[in-house]
């Protein structure tokens, strides 16, 4: 009877790595608040740059072995300073999922920053993101150039929750004393179903008043998009989902900017 006992003990300790957590549990192992840190390594890096290289990716969701490929193609490039996902990086807003891209972009051999997606707040998501990356919304600074970065998926809240936050804008725009251009960033671009268009104007009309904007930044939509949504001049440039297994590569100068569609 006691060698059955010590038997069972024996099982119970080695199968502990063998219970399956509900798919939406946020108890999570490996890295975390993986933006703060990320930011800290982009503006060393990019301090006292004038001239900036960054990739635009995003929507990796299920396609695990092209996000892969992703970071394989790009760990054969130096000229790239860094990386920003735009978002939906899951599909079902399951903890697995988040850890799966996770831990696949953490190969990258330059620092990225991810942005929360319209299918990342789905189940317990939201908590998930916000463990594992960090704030919805958030900002840094790159050389020059302060990158604003919004969460802007209004219809899966509701529109009980302050999406886009024009606070946190407002309060971005205060603070950009020392950056003569700024790149706003987003998931879902204005017009789209998901963005809360009752503040679509109002929304652009504040990214304006930002120093030197030239260009808004989104992913969302699955397909590379250039429109002038606002007929002002300032385009709103959207990445390709991973399946499609390219990136945006955009170079930006005291002159100017530029960007080219990299497939890999």
């Amino acid at each position: 009877m006691k060698r059955v006992i010590l038997y069972g003990i024996v099982l119970l300790l080695c199968g502990c790595d063998l219970i399956e957590y509900h798919p939406y549990d946020v108890r999570l192992h490996g890295e975390t608040g993986i933006n703060a840190k990320n930011i800290a390594r982009i503006e060393e890096i990019c301090e006292g740059k004038d001239t900036l290289r960054f990739v635009l990716m995003g929507d990796s969701q299920r396609w695990y072995d092209e996000t892969e490929d992703f970071v394989k193609a790009l760990n054969k490039r130096d000229d790239v300073d860094f990386v920003i996902h735009g978002g939906d990086i899951s599909d079902f807003g399951l903890t697995k999922e988040f850890l799966w891209v996770r831990d696949i972009m953490g190969k990258l051999k330059v620092p990225y920053v991810a942005l929360l997606g319209n299918h990342d707040i789905l189940g317990n998501g939201m908590d998930v993101f916000l463990k594992v990356y960090g704030d919805e919304n958030f900002s840094f600074q790159a050389g020059n150039t302060k990158f604003v970065c919004m969460n802007t998926n209004a219809l899966e809240f509701d529109y009980s929750h302050p999406v886009p936050d024009f606070t946190f804008m407002y309060n971005e725009l205060q603070d950009t004393v020392g950056c003569p251009r700024t790149v706003p960033v987003m998931h879902v671009q204005p017009f789209n179903v998901e963005f809360n268009n009752n503040v679509a104007r109002g929304f652009h009309a504040l990214l304006r008043e930002f120093p030197g904007v030239e260009f808004c930044l989104h992913a969302h939509s699955h397909t590379l998009l250039h429109e002038e949504l606002f007929e002002d001049g300032i385009p709103y440039i959207g990445c390709a989902a991973m399946k499609d297994k390219n990136y945006l590569l955009f170079t930006l100068t005291p002159g100017g900017y530029e960007y080219e569609v990299v497939y890999y």
